[in-house]
């Protein structure tokens, strides 16, 4: 039995028009006995039309999504619009403040937080995706979620689908992608105990697509770009938007556990390749050198199968168990 949600929503998501308002977050803090935490939320309805989820800010240190979702809610107006857009820029505030990947509050990830749990008075994280997977996403025909890298990797800007041979929206994502027209789609296939926001649409039959839109803490002109014609690609393929340029070729591309690259001890890590580039399996990828030990020989790190480079790690300094990159191989079928 699906539990009550514990964030309201005060702003009417239902009339025509156009407004912003911020949903509340039960928080009790020691500055704040009876607080909540606002997230901001928008709504743009115009003509009879399918409902669109749009989000940004699910990890805080990835700001493509609020900046994009930011200055297009201030763009459109209900007439432009067929159906009704929700808009939530920043859906984890505390993070997306305090650039960081996780809210400062609970230390919880909020895309690992959609687990069917409002959470409890001390739990923010929870009860904000609780709302988005209970409250809003049965409101939803579509969504899009706008990630990038954050500051531990940098992508080659990327739209992506949670989809495997047996998804019933398969088709349809991979023509959402298409309208989409970021550089490089990838796919991912479905776990079992998926706790992601695509994982908590697929599960209410909502037509969901994610992106990796950059990283390395920061946005580019190039990066907004791709985001920006991306979601009003999406939003023209799924007849809310007219008028809108026609979306780039994309290279559609999966990805598996083999294409991951981890670092095997902490380091200083040397790349030996850059996002965008074709390795072959068994290519170096790069190498740790031991600050504790400078005159020791840095070891070879490799990649174990071939493909395109999706990401890589920005940052040198590594610990055990960091992913350095990871790849994708070209769609076969």
């Amino acid at each position: 039995m699906t539990r009550p949600t514990r964030a309201s929503c005060p702003l009417d998501l239902d009339s025509p028009g156009k407004r912003l308002g911020y949903l509340r977050v039960p928080y009790s803090s020691n500055r704040s006995a009876y607080g909540w935490i606002g997230v901001p939320i928008g709504v743009v309805r115009g003509g009879e039309g399918p409902t669109v989820y749009l989000g940004g800010g699910n990890h805080g240190d990835e700001y493509e999504g609020p900046i994009t979702l930011l200055r297009l809610f201030q763009e459109l107006e209900p007439s432009r619009v067929k159906g009704r857009l929700i808009f939530l820029p920043m859906t984890n505030p505390p993070a997306v403040l305090a650039y960081q990947r996780c809210s400062p509050i609970d230390g919880a990830n909020l895309n690992r937080m959609f687990v069917g749990d409002p959470g409890l008075d001390h739990e923010p994280t929870k009860a904000i995706a609780h709302f988005v997977e209970e409250v809003l996403f049965p409101l939803c025909d579509a969504a899009i979620d706008l990630h990038s890298g954050g500051r531990t990797l940098d992508y080659v800007p990327s739209a992506l689908a949670r989809t495997g041979p047996e998804d019933p929206l398969r088709a349809r994502k991979l023509a959402a992608l298409r309208a989409f027209g970021a550089p490089v789609s990838y796919l991912v296939a479905p776990v079992g105990n998926d706790t992601g926001l695509l994982a908590a649409a697929d599960r209410k039959g909502v037509l969901a697509l994610g992106t990796e839109l950059g990283g390395a803490g920061t946005v580019t002109p190039t990066t907004l770009a791709v985001a920006r014609r991306g979601v009003l690609g999406f939003l023209a393929h799924l007849g809310l938007l007219d008028d809108v340029p026609a979306p780039g070729p994309t290279r559609i591309v999966e990805v598996r556990p083999e294409h991951y690259v981890y670092a095997p001890r902490a380091g200083l890590f040397e790349p030996a390749a850059m996002p965008g580039e074709e390795v072959a399996a068994g290519a170096v990828a790069g190498w740790l050198f031991d600050p504790d030990e400078p005159e020791r020989a840095p070891l070879e790190v490799r990649f174990e199968a071939a493909g395109l480079v999706l990401c890589r790690r920005p940052i040198p300094l590594v610990e055990r168990g960091d992913c350095l990159y990871h790849l994708g191989a070209d769609l076969v079928g």
